[in-house]
């Protein structure tokens, strides 16, 4: 019996499984609320290019996450390269990154829920509760996405492979709702619709861009539940390029479909831009509640997806008593994480009770946080390049010369250049409040991070655990 199997994670996952944990949770519900912002900014064609700029991006980065995740398999991803490679304090802040990345995005989908159902259903605000940036919360608005969140977590404490069941059916039916939008926008929509193809030049295409690392989170949760994936290495690594590149074209083609549905004019005014393009190529109300209901299954996908990685990282993190080990506990029969689920949940029930705002406070937030932790994963990707070139690298980018390095640097690059983009005063500089949600998340961090235990160093020795996962993938 191996040490995985003594923990509880069960090997109940397959190839399928990955692509759609992965490319559920990039897709989620930025696309449906966010697109008409996108084609205000930039233009059609800008804000398109932008996404693409940014899918390749982040295709640089999933190459590097493909060949750690195919040589260490095991739960919790970024925090067990970074400890191996850079040791214990790094590793805990690439992991606090990544996992305010993930918590912030679960959080987003919980106000998300009663934001799109109350565009079907336009009386669901009941009983006011307080007013939070200008809008009035209500005690049946907040009490839908809070409803969702204790289900979503419940279908996850029960086991990860009920909640991938869960996963691929909704990707099907979200998949079959896009194919339906984008027939309809090329039928029925029109090229001058398109017009402007770019506006506000290069500083328009940043503030798409800036984005980018909050749409895209969520290739990295295939290394997150890697223990728990029935996979061989190479082909693990290769799940996750599929995955991005399948994210890339998703909102590539949402942004196209929409401008050609509607003019750029109307829906920048519109309540939810993609949803109005729908019903007016097609005519119908109900085909645009059908894209809304299309977007409900991208909340549920990217939920559930993050949901997982979020958990599992909360428990390497326990797991190795940089945060209290409360939060390592696996449950005894469904082998799943089940404290650092209930906590996550726990704040995605409370988040739709500070209303509509914090949308847009969540995106703008999170996204930082998780640039510094996909640097710090290319930089440790490079570090142990040079340090440890015998490792066994089933999924090897760039062959066994420089190529993989190149690779890793330039994904340094690209990475540092993405978070050049956050600081105050460039051209997608974040409002006071997400500052604020930004700097309390690190504030916590750096609380738990002075208390880390000495004697945690870097390693292919730091962690047995780790260690024991690689020797059973091995074997």
């Amino acid at each position: 019996m191996t040490h995985a199997d003594q923990r509880g994670f069960k090997k109940v996952l397959g190839r399928i499984d990955a692509i759609a944990l992965g490319f559920g949770a990039m897709i989620g519900f930025g696309w449906v609320v966010l697109t008409g912002g996108w084609l205000d900014d930039a233009g059609t064609m800008g804000a398109a290019l932008a996404m693409v700029a940014g899918g390749a991006i982040m295709a640089v980065v999933g190459l590097v996450y493909g060949e750690l995740v195919a040589a260490m398999p095991a739960a919790g991803g970024e925090h067990n390269y970074l400890l191996r490679g850079m040791g214990a304090r790094w590793a805990f802040i690439g992991s606090w990154g990544i996992t305010v990345g993930y918590i912030t995005i679960v959080a987003f989908e919980a106000v998300a829920v009663p934001r799109t159902v109350e565009y079907i259903f336009p009386n669901l605000s009941q009983i006011p509760l307080w007013t939070v940036a200008g809008f009035e919360v209500n005690l049946t608005w907040a009490l839908l996405g809070s409803l969702c969140a204790v289900i979503i977590t419940w279908i996850n404490i029960r086991g990860v492979k009920q909640a991938s069941t869960v996963q691929i059916f909704v990707i099907i039916f979200l998949a079959l709702v896009g194919l339906m939008m984008i027939f309809g926008a090329f039928s029925g929509g029109s090229a001058r619709n398109m017009e402007p193809f770019f506006d506000n030049g290069i500083s328009g295409f940043f503030l798409v861009l800036v984005v980018v690392p909050f749409l895209f989170v969520g290739f990295d949760v295939i290394p997150q539940v890697s223990e728990e994936m029935n996979l061989s290495p190479k082909k693990l690594g290769g799940t996750i390029i599929t995955s991005v590149l399948l994210a890339t074209v998703w909102y590539a083609a949402v942004i196209l479909a929409t401008s050609a549905s509607l003019p750029v004019a109307e829906l920048a005014v519109a309540d939810i831009a993609v949803a109005d393009a729908m019903g007016a190529v097609f005519n119908s109300q109900a085909m645009a509640n059908l894209l809304l209901a299309g977007g409900l299954a991208g909340i549920l996908t990217s939920w559930n997806s993050l949901l997982m990685g979020a958990s599992r990282l909360l428990w390497a993190l326990g797991n190795s008593r940089m945060l209290p080990r409360w939060f390592g506990t696996i449950h005894p029969r469904h082998g799943t994480p089940v404290n650092a689920l209930i906590f996550v949940g726990a704040l995605s029930f409370i988040a739709p009770f500070f209303g509509e705002e914090m949308l847009g406070w969540l995106v703008d937030s999170g996204s930082p946080s998780i640039v510094i932790a996909y640097l710090l994963v290319s930089i440790v990707f490079v570090i142990l390049r040079k340090r440890e070139p015998d490792m066994e690298r089933p999924f090897r980018i760039g062959g066994r010369g420089n190529g993989g390095t190149a690779i890793g640097i330039l994904s340094v690059v690209l990475c540092a250049g993405l978070a050049v983009l956050y600081i105050p005063g460039m051209p997608a500089g974040l409002g006071t409040a997400p500052y604020v949600i930004f700097a309390f998340w690190w504030v916590l961090g750096l609380v738990f991070m002075v208390r880390i235990p000495r004697g945690i160093e870097p390693g292919a020795d730091a962690e047995p655990r780790l260690v024991a996962a690689v020797e059973a993938r091995q074997k």
